[in-house]
């Protein structure tokens, strides 16, 4: 008897995926069979899939659009897809699950790839910046990789941390990192970003927990509002995706410095010897530290998925050079998402594993140089008849120089830093309701910063002692750093979620957890000095022939435990309730206090689901929030709240701080009302907020009254912020049709920052640095003025002699405004006609004022008497050269400004079915294109670190990293 063996057969399915609506081919969507099989539709909508002959269904899934599961009838296969990307119908990250925005009680914000701004990215919240109602975001300079200051919906703290709590996976961050900042004779300079290891192409979306009532499930952390950070995951049909980039950066402005003969001039027009400064040269100072910046950027993920799991692997490299020369930013980093269901669905696990490597290179540019500056601040005031180098070759310096060449090439100053992040959960659906999870999640970075300053650096010693100086004074020889530093971020998570439906739409969810974080950081610093054999450079710390005898540093623990429960109840889909409730008990508070609970409550009512409203009016949509929460702030430093003991040099205890027992919790209280609209056929969605919170028990570092044994203690300070305002977004799809599409969206935001029931107290921060300025300072906190307001000098103008008109009211210092903008807003524009994409972004910020650091200290008339170079405004002043350059009004200016801050225009390719290229796009962008303000520095969007006593402050310019224009060619494609 003869037998045949059957063989698999497969059959081929055909088909074009178009529009519900009007008919548009629609390009990307995943079309997939049981057993992973899938594909993508090219560009004119069509697909051909190969599926197994006893497949019975397609399933098609898009963003934007409602997934659909389609019978196969024959070899052809046509579908249909109705857009459900409304604002109000997608879905948004929150703390420990997700939920569609028109089901969101509290006041969320959401932004997919398709929003993030373009372009050269060095950290994530540059993808947001602007983007979002209510959160403001300002870098502390230009520099790649470079920290900033997030803000969501004011403002609240004046000692404690102001960012907001990142969520990445479900891994909290610390807010620290393993990049610090470094002290030399020419200032001090600020830690980079802690989240430049994330590579932005990983990240899928982004939401923001901007009031309490949605922040209050992270309690303690959540006082500055939560950022969740969701990454890639596979899905089916996905297969391998590669793109890659490379930008041309310049320095988008530079000071209008006098070239060689109108220094010259200018210096005779004071009245000096200018044969005296002329020393041949025709130098270009800001030629020779800036540069024309090439980056590069590489990106390679490949995935895919079934009905039991997904996966996603990726790998990237930055190669991002900065502006100044030498500076530069490298990261490598490798991914891995996945996720597995076992038993029939009842076990899930889910891995996240990151592994990043990030090296900096930094120039010595730094927020408190002296008179005689860091780089830039030398570059700016350097003589422009000097030349770069005497005729030996050797680097020109007189009478105190320090040259700005010789500041790039003479200190080698970079980093090394590896970081790990992991996240493994399980969740065990126990029932069809009820469902377990566990998760443990680590957070392990090391960084070791090595700095070497050559011998040879000229003007670089004074005598005033080693420690506090670059050079060994004593023999003229050189110095190293090391700076090494370890974080260790463990947490452990248990939540037990209920969820029940009902048939006539009614929904209850009821969530329960338990947390436990522990943060560790280990920082060592060993300071070599003193090299041997000649004076060579040797960038090796161990051969230098001197050491402090004791490496310095520090260590620290910190341990948060937790209790959360949130219950959200939807009746009938009218009305829709949530309750959160979080206690924390963090180590860093006093004895007395160490647990704090942090509740909040919100209710949303639909209007559109009631009898009473029109179901073919107006409106599609209309609903009305109304919300209030607590949450707290423990970002202070371990052990301020118990006594402090140090080592010294001498073996001697020193108490750095006494204890303080009842030292608590910072808390935030807050309420608000929002209204949420969908009009005209969906094609105006919208949402507008009013939010009023108050920050009160306020963490400070206080100077104890003298004599006494300690000079400052932690307290909790009487005083309340006050943060009120009114966010809004809109998005309206204003041309709709099958070749040409036009979609606008439009934030807002207005804010008033006061501190209040502050009595007579004030604290002064805001240092303001340069030659006659020591102790000088320009901002102060004080009641019924906002944070950061700005006390200075009244500047009148000059007389006829050119001297400061009235200077007795420069003696008497008044408050003249704040850095706090209170009013901010972006405008996105995005066209699409055919196969090319357009889209052009614009923002702005109003009300708020920049105090030019730089022009105070090195753009005086009088530097032309010393022979130092000044801006050509300057030299054709009124000004006396013997006026002096008190703080005053004369160097605040308003910080208003509009922005053509990105814009992207890309063609996608129409591949045909058979090709092994499923997906095909190349892209140009530009960042930075134009700038509209009144500000006479180099960006009004600015934060250089000019904290005093560790008070932040906010808004001071002061030789800062320049900011860039961008252009970059980028290619993406999909096989």
């Amino acid at each position: 008897m003869f037998v045949q063996p059957a063989l698999a057969q497969n059959k081929v399915i055909t088909g074009k995926v178009t529009d519900k609506k009007d008919g548009s081919t629609l390009i990307g969507v995943s079309v997939g069979a049981t057993g992973g099989v899938g594909t993508l539709t090219g560009v004119d909508g069509t697909f051909r899939l190969s599926v197994p002959a006893n497949t019975t269904t397609l399933n098609f899934t898009y963003i934007g659009y409602k997934s659909q599961t389609v019978t196969i009838t024959g070899s052809t296969v046509n579908v249909t897809m109705e857009s459900s990307s409304t604002a109000l119908n997608e879905v948004v990250v929150l703390g420990y699950g997700s939920q569609r925005v028109k089901d969101a009680t509290g006041s969320v914000a959401s932004l997919s790839t398709k929003d993030f701004n373009k372009g050269v990215i060095s950290t994530p919240e540059q993808l947001l910046q602007g983007r979002i109602a209510g959160v403001q975001v300002t870098p502390a300079s230009g520099e790649p990789g470079a920290g900033a200051s997030i803000n969501i919906r004011g403002t609240s703290s004046i000692r404690a941390g102001n960012n907001p709590l990142y969520v990445i996976d479900g891994v909290p961050l610390d807010a620290g990192g393993t990049s610090g900042g470094f002290d030399s004779n020419a200032g001090s300079s600020s830690a980079r970003n802690p989240l430049a290891f994330l590579n932005p192409a990983d990240i899928e979306n982004i939401s923001v927990l901007k009031d309490a009532s949605s922040a209050a499930i992270y309690g303690s952390r959540g006082a500055n509002g939560v950022i969740l950070i969701t990454t890639r995951k596979g899905r089916k049909g996905q297969g391998i995706q590669f793109g890659a980039s490379t930008s041309v950066a310049n320095v988008a402005k530079r000071y209008d410095l006098l070239n060689r003969d109108q220094f010259l001039a200018g210096v005779n027009a004071v009245g000096a010897d200018a044969s005296a400064v002329d020393l041949g040269g025709n130098t270009d100072w800001q030629k020779e530290i800036f540069r024309t910046a090439i980056s590069q950027n590489y990106n390679l993920a490949f995935g895919g998925g079934n009905d039991k799991g997904n996966y996603r692997a990726s790998v990237s490299y930055d190669d991002q050079n900065g502006t100044v020369k030498t500076s530069n930013l490298k990261r490598l980093t490798g991914r891995l998402n996945a996720s597995q269901s076992f038993f029939d669905n009842f076990l899930k696990l889910d891995l996240n594993f990151l592994a990043s490597n990030v090296k900096n290179r930094y120039a010595l540019i730094t927020n408190n140089a002296g008179f005689q500056g860091s780089l830039i601040g030398a570059a700016l005031q350097a003589n422009p008849t000097y030349p770069v180098r005497n005729p030996d070759g050797t680097y020109f310096s007189v009478n105190g120089f320090r040259n700005p060449v010789a500041l790039l090439n003479l200190v080698d100053d970079a980093d090394n830093i590896n970081r790990y992040l992991t996240n493994l959960a399980a969740t065990f659906n126990i029932t069809k309701n009820l469902a377990y999870k566990a998760s443990a999640g680590y957070d392990f970075s090391k960084g070791l910063r090595k700095t070497f300053f050559d011998p040879t650096i000229p003007a670089f010693t004074d005598g005033s002692g080693y420690r506090n100086f670059n050079i060994d004074p004593a023999t003229g020889n050189g110095r190293a750093v090391y700076q090494d530093q370890k974080l260790m971020n463990f947490t452990i998570e248990h939540t037990l979620t209920y969820d029940k439906k009902w048939a006539d739409n009614s929904q209850l969810t009821v969530l329960g957890g338990y947390s436990y974080y522990s943060y560790k950081n280990y920082g060592v610093n060993r300071i070599g000095f003193g090299i041997p054999s000649g004076g060579s450079y040797v960038k090796d710390l161990d051969k230098f022939a001197h050491q402090l005898p004791y490496p310095t540093g520090d260590s620290s623990k910190t341990e948060l435990q937790s209790f959360f429960g949130r219950a959200f109840y939807s009746y009938k889909d009218r009305f829709l309730f949530t309750a959160t409730l979080r206690t924390d008990g963090s180590s860093r508070f006093g004895k007395n206090n160490k647990y704090a609970t942090f509740p909040a409550l919100s209710f949303k009512w639909k209007l559109m689901n009631e009898s009473f409203m029109p179901k073919n009016g107006v409106f599609n949509d209309l609903s009305v929030r109304l919300n209030y929460g607590k949450t707290g702030n423990q970002e202070f430093p371990p052990y301020a709240s118990i006594a402090v003991n140090q080592l010294q040099y001498n073996n001697s205890l020193v108490t750095l701080n006494p204890a303080s027992p009842n030292l608590k919790w910072e808390t935030t209280e807050a309420y608000g009302v929002g209204i949420d609209f969908s009009m005209f056929n969906n094609r105006l969605t919208g949402s507008i907020d009013y939010f009023n919170k108050g920050t009160k028990d306020l963490l400070f570092f206080q100077d104890y009254a003298q004599p006494s044994a300690f000079a400052r203690r932690w307290v909790n300070l009487a005083g309340t912020v006050k943060n009120t305002g009114v966010d809004m977004i809109v998005n309206y799809a204003a041309i709709q049709g099958s070749k040409f599409s036009w979609d606008l969206s439009y934030n807002m935001t207005l804010l008033r920052n006061r501190m209040t029931n502050f009595g007579n107290a004030n604290v002064i921060t805001g240092n303001i640095d340069g030659q006659g300025l020591s102790g000088a300072y320009s901002q102060v906190i004080t009641n019924n003025e906002p944070l950061f307001s700005f006390k200075v000098g009244q500047f009148s103008g000059f007389d006829d002699q050119g001297f400061n008109k009235d200077p007795q009211i420069i003696d008497q210092p008044k408050i003249v405004g704040s850095a706090i903008p209170t009013f901010t807003a972006g405008l996105t524009n995005n066209f699409t006609y055919g196969n090319f994409n357009l889209n052009i972004f614009i923002n702005g910020s109003a009300g708020f004022y920049i105090y030019n650091n730089t022009a105070n200290a090195y753009f005086l008339k009088g530097n032309l008497v010393s022979g130092r170079n000044v801006t050509k405004e300057v030299a054709a002043s009124k000004e006396n050269p013997l006026n002096s350059g008190e703080v005053s009004t004369r160097f605040l200016e308003k910080g208003d400004f509009i922005r053509l801050a990105n814009v992207n225009l890309g063609y996608t390719f129409r591949m045909a079915p058979q090709s092994k290229i499923k997906t095909l796009r190349v892209s140009v962008t530009g960042q930075n294109l134009a700038l509209i303000t009144g500000y006479s520095g180099l960006d009004p969007e600015i934060n250089t670190n000019k904290a005093r006593n560790e008070v932040p402050s906010r808004g001071i310019d002061y030789t800062s990293y320049p900011s860039s224009r961008i252009f970059t060619l980028g290619l993406n494609a999909g096989f």
